[in-house]
């Protein structure tokens, strides 16, 4: 295969020449269907544990901080895995295949732990520790390979990738609220294991990732001004490829980890008590289990948009006004529970949905617009390891507060958490770019 480097302006250089077919034998929309359909699997991990979360009380007779404090630590791990697997990926140690089968096997370990022990720490090292590896691996994996294979148009494909990761698991949202009892629980649980294994195994198999400054033949990467459609005019290409220490400096890439710790933990806290909250204020069970599957659905069909709509009017525009529309969501939807009124709530409901998922697809883009592609399994995982400290907010600490504050604290400070963030993406500037 023949394939030549260009240079820009910055010096930055392109491998340009090569396509998919030439590369792996199949075009690169593959590795948007198969990233796609492995997080639709591992979606039920996050967003199905609100309802479930009755369902493991009642079983094991634990206590709410118990269960909130394993999905907040479930966070931990599935954020923490990310940036040293992605170094050890790009350093060749691990292939991306690798990393898939690993993760389905660990994710297949964390449904049947917490299918049959009763024993709280056991159910804290399988399902959170090991399950939590498990859906890291995979969750970063798929989201960094698609934007690899496609840096002329990564808002759109990215956030489609990202969208699977929520309303994939809708259906396990309104089989968990309206049919799953404790006698059950166990048979449906290892259905899930098996389930995920066979999926995100399957998936992980194809899995490759493209040659290091990798350009798509079909497009010209220094044709900036003749890029409106494809989305390079309002998201220029990064000016070089920053490695993880380079883009610390910056300053930029700490700054993406502190809006994407609070705004992880707002959204956590969302998935985790929407449920609660929607049956504290008299929902009933499957209003409830609708206004969690509006979360979940809105969430992941959001990302998409959301994705496509920051290719053309800019990713750092549409971050601000993601994180606004998911503050403004909390206070709606307290204020629809504590009035009584489903209709509103609903409403809430799908605004938090939208605002509570897109961001991360907009940060998962943001950062190889901002600091290349060549470094980006290790520079996302640096910025999406927030996400652990934001999940030690949105579960175990924002159980707390419910206790102390009731509902009505949680969702005030929640609102409030969200547009600090929103505010803090105003700061945000692509580095070394002065036009």
């Amino acid at each position: 295969m023949r394939y030549r480097e260009i240079a820009d302006d910055n010096g930055r250089v392109y491998r340009v020449g090569e396509s998919a077919h030439d590369l792996m034998g199949r075009g690169r929309s593959w590795m948007v269907w198969l990233p796609w359909a492995a997080m639709m699997a591992i979606s039920v991990f996050e967003y199905g544990w609100g309802a479930v979360v009755g369902i493991i009380r009642a079983r094991y007779d634990w206590s709410l901080s118990d269960v909130f404090w394993l999905a907040g630590v479930w966070v931990v791990f599935q954020a923490g895995v990310a940036f040293p697997a992605g170094r050890l990926r790009e350093r060749g140690v691990v292939s991306a295949r690798a990393a898939m089968l690993t993760g389905a096997v660990c994710c297949a370990i964390g449904f049947v732990t917490i299918a049959h022990s009763s024993v709280l720490w056991h159910a804290f090292l399988g399902y959170s520790v090991v399950g939590g590896c498990g859906a890291g691996l995979v969750y970063a994996t798929c989201v960094t390979m698609v934007g690899k294979w496609y840096p002329d148009k990564r808002g759109a494909r990215t956030g489609f990738v990202n969208g699977g990761f929520a309303y994939g698991a809708v259906p396990f949202i309104f089989l968990f609220s309206a049919y799953l009892t404790p006698g059950d629980y166990p048979a449906v649980m290892d259905a899930v294991a098996a389930y995920v294994l066979v999926v995100v195994g399957v998936c992980g198999l194809m899995f490759r990732d493209p040659p290091k400054s990798w350009w798509p033949a079909e497009v010209d990467p220094l044709a900036r001004g003749r890029a409106g459609r494809s989305g390079l005019a309002r998201n220029p290409p990064a000016v070089r490829q920053f490695t993880p220490a380079e883009a610390i400096r910056t300053g930029m890439l700490p700054l993406m980890w502190v809006c994407l710790v609070i705004s992880g933990g707002v959204s956590l806290f969302g998935i985790n008590f929407q449920v609660p909250f929607a049956k504290a204020s008299g929902f009933g069970a499957v209003a409830a289990a609708a206004s969690a599957g509006v979360l979940a659905i809105v969430s992941g069909t959001g990302r998409t948009a959301v994705g496509a709509l920051s290719d053309r009017f800019g990713r750092r525009r549409t971050l601000t006004a993601v994180l606004v529309v998911e503050g403004v969501a909390q206070f709606g939807l307290l204020h629809g529970g504590q009035t009584h009124n489903l209709v509103l709530f609903m409403v809430f409901a799908f605004l938090s949905g939208f605002g509570g998922g897109a961001f991360y697809t907009l940060f998962a883009a943001l950062v190889p617009d901002y600091f290349g592609e060549n470094h980006n399994a290790s520079n996302y995982g640096l910025v999406y390891s927030a996400k652990l400290v934001g999940g030690v907010g949105g579960g175990g600490l924002a159980a707390g507060v419910v206790a102390a504050r009731g509902y009505a604290g949680a969702y005030l400070l929640a609102g409030g958490c969200a547009l600090l963030a929103a505010a803090l993406t105003l700061l945000l500037r692509q580095p070394g770019r002065q036009s």
